[in-house]
């Protein structure tokens, strides 16, 4: 089944991202862009706290490729070889999704931590 066949509850069921993931996507939001500026992206988004060694950001790379989340991204150079990738249009309506997910979950943590008045 892929996405575009799925309700918007079997994809929020479906998406609980995990953070290097979320971070990858996220960056790929604001533009297309190689392995190694994803790289770096993520590292400055987090604080440092997420460094992905290559094998990680390849291997979601290929399974976001799979799942049609991101596609390639034609580019006019392409003498290094290296290659970019962009969300595909699922990829960025799947990402909203997500962010209102984690908006949702943050309201009823921020409800349910904050101290009651008695």
């Amino acid at each position: 089944m892929s996405l575009n066949d799925m309700s918007k509850e079997d994809i929020m069921g479906s998406l609980a991202l995990t953070e290097p993931v979320l971070l990858i996507l996220l960056s790929l939001a604001e533009q297309p862009r190689h392995g190694y500026s994803i790289l770096k992206d993520v590292q400055e988004m987090s604080d440092g706290r997420v460094k992905l060694s290559t094998g990680t950001l390849y291997g979601a790379l290929c399974r976001l490729l799979e799942d049609g989340w991101i596609e390639r991204f034609k580019e006019n150079d392409t003498s290094r070889g290296r290659q970019a990738y962009c969300l595909s249009r699922a990829g960025r309506r799947n990402l909203q999704l997500e962010v209102s997910r984690l908006k949702h979950l943050t309201r009823l943590a921020i409800l349910r931590v904050a101290p009651k008045e008695t």
